[in-house]
């Protein structure tokens, strides 16, 4: 029986031209705001093509085996790739609302305290909500309260 790799697409795409602004360029204008869109939509198309794939490969592995060794082995392998699809999933979620946000046109800017999360960092992560700044200061929060 072939394993399969159950991997998780939660890296942004890579295959996209790195945003240049333009001298005097105002942040998230109609320009950064549409290649972030465009980022977004073809992260969103890759992770909906690898949960079609998920589908059709445990439909057509899917095998009563009599022996429990394989059926085990089989069931476990199912189970990675639906954990992981459901990270996924809930990336999908994400995805979708950073989306939303480039709509209403506020996206690119931190949710904590208003500024500019920055061109890079969102093409780093392009489902960003919050600066650098108070990103670290909420994951010092988190290891001081031990989550």
């Amino acid at each position: 029986m072939a394993a399969r790799q159950a991997s998780a697409k939660t890296e942004a795409p890579q295959s996209f031209t790195p945003y240049e602004p333009k001298k005097g360029e105002e942040y998230m204008n109609e320009a950064q705001r549409a290649h972030f869109r465009d980022i977004l939509v073809s992260w969103k198309r890759e992770l909906m093509e690898e949960v079609d794939r998920t589908m059709h490969h445990m439909k057509d592995e899917a095998a009563n085996f009599p022996d429990p060794t394989d059926r085990a082995t089989q069931e476990s392998e199912f189970s990675l790739e639906l954990r992981t699809r459901d990270r996924e999933r809930k990336l999908i979620r994400k995805i979708d609302e950073a989306i939303s946000r480039v709509d209403r046109d506020e996206y690119g800017f931190c949710d904590t305290c208003g500024t500019e999360i920055g061109i890079r960092r969102l093409e780093a992560r392009p489902t960003a909500t919050l600066c650098v700044d108070c990103k670290s200061l909420d994951e010092i929060r988190e290891r001081q309260l031990g989550r």
